[in-house]
């Protein structure tokens, strides 16, 4: 083949995005809080009828905390990273909850994907260049990160292999 005609093709290409599991679905979460609240109100109205009334403004306190508790668990569900490999760039870019974005460039040549095995089983997943060294992934689980970093691996050492 000539040099023209591989120049011509696109170029191979790894993307991903990176997001955190989120189990409740926004209409199990509105089942969920409507059978909380429904609880809560029945129980605080008991202790209303028995004459403790205050108990009943202490249920409501619960359903509240609850409520703010799964929506601030709802906003760091909207983090996530993108991870984009081309033979001659791989970019992180991360994105916070807020929508703030943060970009990290890496030469294909010289980074190194690695996972490092903590004491309790848990696992650390990292992009290092250059005595540097970037962590990311932190919401995936253990095996998920094992996975993406075997995957990583593999796509790098491919950007890094010559064309034929």
């Amino acid at each position: 083949m000539d040099e023209q005609h591989q120049e011509a093709q696109p170029a191979e290409t790894f993307n991903a995005i990176l997001t955190p599991h989120r189990s409740l679905s926004p209409l199990g979460f509105l089942v969920l809080m409507s059978l909380i609240s429904l609880v809560s109100f029945v129980v605080g109205l008991y202790f209303l009828l028995l004459g403790a009334w205050p108990i009943m403004g202490f249920f409501g306190l619960d359903v509240l905390l609850i409520y703010i508790a799964f929506r601030l668990n709802y906003r760091s569900g909207r983090e996530y990273e993108t991870v984009d490999l081309s033979p001659h760039l791989l970019k992180l870019t991360r994105v916070d909850p807020a929508g703030r974005a943060k970009t990290y460039d890496f030469n294909p040549y010289w980074v190194r994907v690695g996972l490092t095995e903590e004491h309790d089983g848990r696992n650390i997943m990292w992009l290092a260049s250059h005595g540097r060294e970037l962590v990311f992934g932190r919401f995936l689980s253990d095996d998920e990160r094992r996975e993406f970093a075997e995957a990583l691996g593999l796509a790098l050492a491919n950007a890094r292999s010559p064309r034929a």
